[in-house]
């Protein structure tokens, strides 16, 4: 019979082995991507980079080598019921070898630690490749995040200590359940994260009163009902991302930003954007343009009688509300009183970790497929996304729906994560090529939609914009930087946690914190050095905002619409609801 020991050794020299594999290949992406940008090395006459070892490489190789051969020398000096010094310790938040089971066998605690300095290492080699800084940089990390978080011993049952001693203590029980979860995520084809079970749209998510008011091909509009006798005569129009559904803004009425906003005295007006079936995969950037918030805005002002409503734009909605704007303003019209843009980009220079997974070869090979018509299905994105965090959206529900066999929690944001929307071909083509890969938005006159040459200087509407200081997605440096490229004047507010978290942070629950400040500063880290930071959430600080110009007091109607635009069906709407 084979020593434990043995097989542990090989299997940590095997991914010692791979690593080295994978360096070797990253190098010869290195290679091309010199060539791709033109970079001579000058130590190569013929202008491909030189193969030859890297130092800084060789160093770390040397290094990990020497760091595994004193852990190597502690496991085999253990006598039994001894435990070995803790030699390299995981990240902070990293809960993969939080359990007591990691430690308590040698084994298993020399196969953990050793992960970490082969992760450790492929980290920093990744750093030291001669890649080009900028996106092949970033995808190499990326890339590198992805091997690394795949290959953790916690995602296999035979190196997971904490599945052995689950199926011992459940006598095979949780085998046979992770078993049965597998089989039925495999039919719904995708991990499940929360208990689906325990939500419903229109039931316990999305259930602030109101009504449809209007519908087109792309969206349905829902005016809310008014929660207060009196409200500010200038509405609020709301427009979500397209790649979610909206109600990430009214989950439910302790945490919807929507009944925050109605409580607040405000008539609130929302886009519910469509899952596109094929029979809209023709659409591109300005019929969302189009059908999306200029459509919505005529309807607005026509049934609060009032010219110019506030709006508010989240996320790539934001992108698609500053672009539409662009275009009312470069018509000559004054559309809206103020604008709100929530986690936005507007210019592309800081995309974050979404920008490295766009290139050129990639972009023209979606454009060929589906450039002209066709659908991107939201699983597709959903997937994506989940990537950015592999460890907490993937693995943690591999390891704890298939290997544990356990079932996820009831959570309200996950099943609203899990709630994907498919996007036409042409739109998403558009906005990767003209905005990702170009980032041509912030430039004035490069880009024409609906036959206008937009400038986002033109827009002088005052501007709020919110961004979060853990925000991977859109980097909150990025955010700021729509501050010199807008036309009217704004006010810039840092809120804490990340992407979706930082936004949906209600005031009841009185967590976190924000930063405010009246520096104009260019440069976004001197803003945040002469910023305060304010406890609780910034919900509080942009409805005073909103509230001093909302206009004067008036009556609450109690009928939605008008005669024009009456109620279709009741809120949250057919379009929502809508599932692949």
């Amino acid at each position: 019979m084979s020593d434990p020991t043995d097989n542990v050794a090989s299997g940590t020299q095997g991914l010692f082995q791979l690593g080295n594999a994978l360096i070797s290949n990253w190098l010869e992406f290195a290679n091309k991507q010199r060539e791709l940008v033109g970079r001579v090395s000058s130590s190569s006459s013929d202008g491909v980079f030189p193969r030859p070892e890297n130092e800084a490489l060789t160093r770390l190789q040397q290094d990990l080598l020497s760091r595994h051969a004193v852990l190597w020398a502690d496991f085999l000096k253990l006598q039994p019921g001894e435990s070995a010094e803790v030699r390299v310790r995981p990240q902070a938040g990293d809960r993969r070898f939080a359990s007591a089971e990691w430690s308590a066998s040698p084994v298993f605690d020399y196969l953990r630690q050793s992960y970490l300095l082969n992760a450790e290492f492929l980290t920093k080699a990744v750093d030291t490749l001669p890649i080009p800084e900028g996106r092949a940089k970033e995808r190499a990390q990326f890339l590198a995040r992805q091997y690394i978080d795949a290959l953790a011993p916690s995602n296999f049952a035979a190196t997971n200590p904490d599945f052995i001693r689950t199926a011992i203590d459940t006598r095979g029980e949780s085998i046979t359940s992770g078993i049965r979860n597998l089989l039925e995520d495999l039919a719904k084809g995708r991990i499940s994260i929360t208990d689906e079970a325990a939500f419903e749209v229109g039931r316990n998510l999305a259930i602030t009163q109101g009504s449809v008011i209007f519908e087109n091909e792309l969206m349905q509009l829902i005016q809310y009902a008014p929660l207060t006798d009196k409200v500010h005569q200038r509405p609020l129009l709301i427009i979500p991302p397209c790649i979610n559904k909206f109600y990430i803004l009214d989950l439910q009425p302790e945490n919807s930003l929507v009944r925050f906003v109605v409580e607040q005295g405000f008539t609130v007006f929302l886009m519910s954007w469509k899952s596109v079936t094929a029979a809209e995969g023709h659409f591109g950037w300005d019929d969302y343009l189009h059908l999306g918030p200029l459509t919505a805005l005529e309807v607005v002002r026509d049934v609060a009688k009032v010219a110019k409503p506030h709006v508010l734009g989240f996320c790539v909605g934001g992108t698609i509300l500053s672009a539409a704007l662009a275009v009312a303003y470069g018509r000559g019209e004054d559309p809206v009183e103020s604008v709100t843009l929530l986690t936005t980009l507007v210019d592309f220079s800081d995309p974050g970790e979404l920008g490295c997974l766009v290139d050129e070869a990639s972009l023209s090979a979606r454009e060929a497929a589906i450039g002209r018509g066709g659908l991107v299905k939201g699983q597709e994105l959903a997937n994506v996304f989940s990537s950015l965090r592999a460890n907490e959206l993937i693995w943690q529900y591999v390891v704890g729906n298939y290997l544990k066999g356990d079932k996820p929690q009831a959570f309200d944001l996950l099943f609203w994560n899990s709630d994907s929307a498919n996007l036409p071909g042409p739109f998403l083509c558009w906005y990767l090529r003209k905005l990702y890969l170009e980032n041509a938005l912030r430039m004035p006159g490069r880009l024409s939609m609906l036959g206008v040459k937009v400038d986002l200087g033109e827009i002088r509407a005052p501007a709020y914009l919110l961004a979060t200081r853990e925000d991977h997605i859109v980097p909150w440096t990025g955010a700021y930087l729509t501050r010199s490229l807008w036309g009217g004047e704004t006010t810039f507010v840092l809120g804490a946690s990340g992407h979706v978290a930082g936004v949906i942070n209600p005031p009841v629950r009185n967590r976190r914190s924000h930063w405010v400040g009246e520096s104009l500063a260019a440069a976004p880290e001197e803003w945040f050095e002469k910023s305060q930071e304010r406890p609780g959430s910034w919900w509080t600080h942009w409805v005073v905002w909103l509230k001093a110009r909302g206009g004067r007091q008036v009556a609450a109607r109690k009928r939605l619409g008008n005669a024009r635009y009456g109620p279709i069906e009741p809120a949250p709407g057919r379009y929502v609801k809508a599932r692949d």
